[in-house]
C-alpha cells in the first residue's frame, strides 16, 4: 500500500533530509518532494517504520490521510468524517487532535479542533456503536490537522514523541541542543552524509576524519557523531506511536530492529568532546553510556581556549558555542524576537513549535562576548585555533552574523539553519597557519 508521508524538519535542513530519506527508503526523485521545513515522500508502511528508526533529521513521520478545501467548520467535520480512521486505531484506544494554521479564516482553532474530534468520534459510533476516548496527555493515536487559507490536511502520526527524543538523554545542561539539530549540523558539515547531493552522500566519517566538539556541553553533537560512526540507528532505543496503530505487526518491526542492530559496527572515525565545566563532561559521559557509544567517544574537561588537538590527523570541529549571558537575538539573525517563524512559502510545517524545546533559552547575538579576564572569547578562540589547529576545518552555529569579523576569519561557506524560531548560520572556517592579520586579536573591529 502506497502512502503519502510528510516528515517535518527544522527550516534549512530540507535538502539534507531529502538525501537521508532517499538513502533509507531507496525512493526516486519522482516519489519525493521538498517543501519549506519538510519533505513529502510516496512510500510504504514499512518505509514509515524504517524512517522512524533511522532518520536523524526528521521531527516526525506523518501519514497524510486527507487533503480537502474548506470554508467553515462544517467542512472540517465532513473532511474528518470521510477518513477511515477505523483502519488506523480502534474504539479501545484513545486519540487526540492537534491543530495548527497559517492564515486560516476561522475565528477559533479550538472550535475547529472540536469539530474534527466530533467527526472522528461520530464515525466510530455510527460504525460500531461505541466511540473512542479522548486523551490529551498520552493518547494512543495522534491526529494532526493543518489549515492553510483554503485547504485542510489531516495526518495520523506514527512517531509518538518527537524523534529528537532518542531515548538516551537523561542528563542535560541549561541549554541542551536538540539531537535533530546536532544531526543537521553534522550533515551540513559533510561529516555524516557528504554535502546532501545525490552525487556526494558519503560523509567524511566514512573516510575516518576525526570529529571534535570543544564546547560539548552534555555531549549531544559528540554522541550523535559517535552513533553515526558506529552505525547505531537513532530510534533503536525508544518506543513509537505506530506500535499502537492497527497496521502494526510486531514481527515485522522486530525484524527491522534486529537488522539495524546487526549492522552496528566499530566506529569508523574517532570522536572527541571537551567542556570547560567538568559537571557537563560527567553528564556527557553518562549520556554516552546510555547511547551505547561510551567506547566510541573520548570526553575530557578543559577550556576551549587551551585544549590542543585531540588527534594527530586534522579533522572537523563542530561547535555550538556558549554565549554567556542569554539575551534576545539582534539584527538580521534575530528579527523575529520571540515570534514564531512563518516561512514565506507555499507550505509551512504544522510542527514548528516542536523545533524549539521549551527549556532552551532564546539566545542571540551580542555586541561583544567577554571572557573572565575581559577579553573577546571568539577572537581569542580564533587565535588559539590558528596557532594550534592548522589543517582543521571548523564549523560554528550561531545567530551572530558578525561572528566571522569578530573572529577575524573569512568564512569559506555559510549555511542558513533555524534553531526553532531563531535564524542562525553555520560558518565554515578553513584553518591555515598565518592567514590571520598580524595585529593582536583584541584589537579586532566589529
Amino acid at each position: 500500500m502506497q502512502l503519502h508521508l510528510f516528515l517535518p524538519c527544522a527550516a534549512g535542513v530540507e535538502t539534507y533530509l531529502a538525501a537521508e530519506v532517499r538513502r533509507i527508503t531507496g525512493v526516486g526523485d519522482d516519489d519525493l518532494r521538498t517543501f519549506r521545513a519538510g519533505v513529502m515522500v510516496r512510500a510504504s508502511w514499512r518505509d514509515a517504520l524504517l524512517l522512524n528508526l533511522h532518520s536523524r533529521l526528521a521531527q516526525r513521520v506523518l501519514i497524510e490521510l486527507s487533503y480537502t478545501p474548506y470554508r467553515q467548520e462544517q467542512d472540517l467535520y465532513n473532511a474528518a468524517a470521510n477518513v477511515a480512521w477505523e483502519l488506523w486505531f480502534t474504539t479501545r484506544q484513545s486519540f487526540k487532535i492537534e491543530i495548527t494554521a497559517q492564515h486560516s479564516p476561522l475565528k477559533s482553532l479550538n472550535f475547529a479542533a472540536l469539530k474534527i474530534k466530533d467527526a472522528v468520534a461520530d464515525r466510530f459510533r455510527h460504525k460500531t456503536g461505541v466511540r473512542p476516548d479522548v486523551n490529551t496527555q498520552w493518547p494512543d493515536a495522534r491526529i494532526y490537522a493543518h489549515l492553510t487559507t483554503e485547504d485542510c490536511t489531516l495526518y495520523i502520526d506514527t512517531s509518538g514523541e518527537p524523534l529528537f527524543k532518542r531515548g538516551w538523554r537523561a542528563d542535560k545542561g541549561d541549554a541542551p541542543l536538540k539531537e535533530t539539530l546536532a544531526a543537521a549540523m553534522l550533515a551540513a558539515s559533510g561529516w555524516s552524509q557528504g554535502d546532501g547531493t545525490a552525487a556526494n552522500t558519503d560523509g567524511l566519517c566514512a573516510q575516518g576524519v576525526p570529529l571534535y566538539d570543544p564546547c560539548c556541553g552534555s555531549g549531544t553533537i559528540a554522541i550523535e557523531a559517535a552513533q553515526i560512526a558506529c552505525n547505531i540507528a537513532p530510534g533503536s532505543m525508544r518506543r513509537f506511536g505506530f506500535e499502537k496503530l492497527v497496521p502494526y505487526q510486531a514481527h515485522v518491526w522486530e525484524g527491522l530492529l534486529n537488522t539495524a542492530r546487526q549492522q552496528e559496527r566499530e566506529p569508523q572515525a574517532a570522536v572527541f568532546g571537551s567542556d570547560v565545566a567538568f559537571r557537563m563532561v560527567d553528564f556527557a559521559q553518562r549520556n554516552a553510556e546510555r547511547a551505547g557509544v561510551a567506547h566510541a567517544v573520548q570526553l575530557r574537561g578543559g577550556d576551549a581556549l587551551q585544549r590542543l588537538p585531540p588527534s594527530e590527523a586534522p579533522g572537523v570541529m563542530l561547535v555550538n558555542p556558549p554565549y554567556g549571558e542569554r539575551i534576545e537575538a539582534a539584527g538580521v539573525a534575530g528579527a523575529a524576537r520571540r515570534a514564531r517563524y512563518s516561512p514565506p512559502t507555499e507550505y509551512v510545517s504544522p510542527y514548528e513549535d516542536e523545533l524549539q524545546e521549551p527549556d532552551v533559552p532564546r539566545f542571540g547575538a551580542r555586541e561583544m562576548t567577554q571572557t573572565e579576564d575581559g577579553g573577546d572569547f571568539f577572537a581569542q578562540l580564533a587565535s588559539h585555533w590558528k596557532k594550534n589547529y592548522p589543517g582543521w576545518t571548523a564549523w560554528m552555529l550561531t545567530p551572530d552574523l558578525k561572528l566571522p569579523s569578530r573572529m577575524r576569519f573569512k568564512e569559506s561557506r555559510r549555511v542558513p539553519m533555524w534553531n526553532g524560531p531563531i535564524e542562525c548560520r553555520m560558518f565554515r572556517f578553513d584553518l591555515r597557519a598565518g592567514s590571520m592579520r598580524d595585529k593582536p586579536a583584541a584589537q579586532a573591529k566589529d
